[in-house]
């Protein structure tokens, strides 16, 4: 809880350093604020776990875990932003604070024990992203995304209340404990209301993670936004949301599995197809990204498919993973687009030749994400893949290594771009604070990859 009072301090301090003109304090004071968040969370480790606030919250390893990782992938985030937020706007105070008002709400996702906070979590965390998304408000693109994204999570909204109604109304309770001996004392007799609220539940929150057919508003609100601001989406948000997904079915409903499954089954074999598919028509990079993220979404959706004791093992190592190469492809796309000013494929054209190191970073990202050995993302899939394997949806993964080999085709796009196609020789600058993003996501991609233990340990 110390790591949620602390950011929320910050974020109005940063407001306030805004309001005196302070600007050069406003990085420093933001790294600052999440670098000591990350320390509670450290502080909190290895002590036992109990709900607090009347059993709203409960930071247990999964909870710390997921909130390290968040808090982590902000930090390189807000290395990034160096000068950007400059360039679009002179009130630069309010991008800081949203985005620490959008982590707090994400850390309320992940740590949550109560429905009525799961709610709030969300929107905290959507709530300052509506603003973000629409915060250029002189491009149509951004006002388009802004105005989809929030008629998307507004509509995903009213599904996710409903859902959370009917399970109340079924189990007389909002905590997580309450409904999880509620369904195991009446399994055989569970009410219709019961199960229409979790199939409320299961349309909401796949909303919220972009999966098919609820995905319609992710490729144009990605592409619309600002890119930090869609890197801060497809990642932080995205892992929160997951993390939340898997905490509530894993507690709450896996004794009544059969009855969703084959519902998420379904999802989760359209979520591949149309966010490959889809990907593999698109000529910019940001929107390949877009359409990549929904395919994600899929092999991600694996956890709630085995519920054994490594899916929560399996979903940090492969968000890790994926929020990392994800980190790493829109920071070298940041770069390009400032010097060339184009997202488009042919953009990165020769850049293996005039920037080889960066052409390298983002070739292990691109690996990374297509799954290829020795990288955390090969280790993400190998996990969810025996996962699936062992629960007997053999079918399943079949289809999903199709699919894989599918992402090999357009993340190597991108590889055959940078080293065999000629293009404007022009030396792109890299500032400290992009080596040192780039440097520990490469790290990380590769330490993961070849051990990936220390990671899936944890929980």
């Amino acid at each position: 809880m110390s790591a949620i009072i602390i950011l929320s301090l910050v974020a109005i301090l940063v407001l306030y350093l805004g309001l005196f003109k302070k600007r050069k304090a406003l990085l420093p004071v933001t790294l600052i604020g999440l670098l000591l968040a990350i320390v509670f969370e450290c502080s909190l480790w290895g002590k036992d776990a109990a709900a607090l606030y009347s059993g709203m919250i409960l930071f247990d390893h999964y909870a710390l875990a997921f909130s390290m990782l968040l808090i982590g992938l902000t930090v390189l985030i807000f290395l990034l932003s160096s000068g950007y937020f400059d360039r679009i706007s002179e009130h630069v105070a309010e991008y800081y604070a949203l985005l620490i008002f959008s982590l707090t709400g994400a850390l309320l996702v992940v740590s949550f024990h109560n429905l009525a906070m799961l709610f709030i979590g969300l929107e905290i965390m959507s709530v300052a992203l509506y603003i973000l998304a629409g915060i250029r408000k002189k491009e149509e693109a951004s006002n388009e995304a802004a105005l989809k994204y929030f008629l998307m999570g507004a509509f995903s909204t009213g599904f996710l209340l409903f859902g959370i109604t009917l399970i109340y109304g079924a189990s007389g309770s909002f905590d997580l404990a309450e409904i999880k001996r509620y369904v195991e004392e009446h399994v055989q007799t569970l009410p219709t209301l019961f199960y229409a609220g979790i199939l409320f539940l299961v349309v909401g929150l796949t909303f919220k993670v972009g999966a098919a057919p609820f995905h319609f508003w992710t490729p144009d609100v990605y592409d619309g936004s600002p890119t930090l601001i869609t890197t801060f989406m497809g990642t932080v948000v995205k892992t929160a949301a997951f993390a939340g997904f898997l905490r509530l079915f894993i507690l709450c409903f896996s004794a009544v599995a059969d009855f969703w499954q084959p519902v998420l089954l379904v999802i989760i074999i359209i979520t591949l197809f149309i966010g490959n598919i889809n990907a593999l028509v698109q000529q910019s990079m940001k929107r390949m990204l877009a359409y990549s993220s929904i395919s994600h979404a899929g092999y991600m959706l694996f956890t709630l498919l085995t519920l054994g004791e490594q899916a929560s093992g399996a979903l940090l190592v492969y968000a890790t993973a994926y929020s990392v190469a994800s980190v790493t492809a829109f920071s070298v796309l940041l770069l390009v687009k400032k010097m060339k000013g184009s997202e488009h494929f042919e953009a990165f054209n020769g850049l293996a030749k005039t920037n080889p190191m960066l052409a390298f970073v983002l070739t292990l990202a691109m690996l990374s994400l297509a799954g290829i050995p020795l990288t955390a993302g090969f280790v993400g899939k190998f996990m969810l893949f025996s996962e699936a394997i062992g629960a007997a949806h053999i079918a399943l993964v079949v289809l999903a290594a199709l699919n894989a080999a599918m992402g090999i085709f357009y993340y190597f796009h991108v590889i055959i771009n940078m080293y065999f196609r000629s293009g404007d020789e022009v030396h792109i600058a890299v500032g400290n604070s992009y080596k040192a993003v780039l440097l520990l996501t490469l790290l990380l991609t590769l330490a993961i990859g070849i051990y990936p233990n220390w990671l899936s340990s944890l929980l």
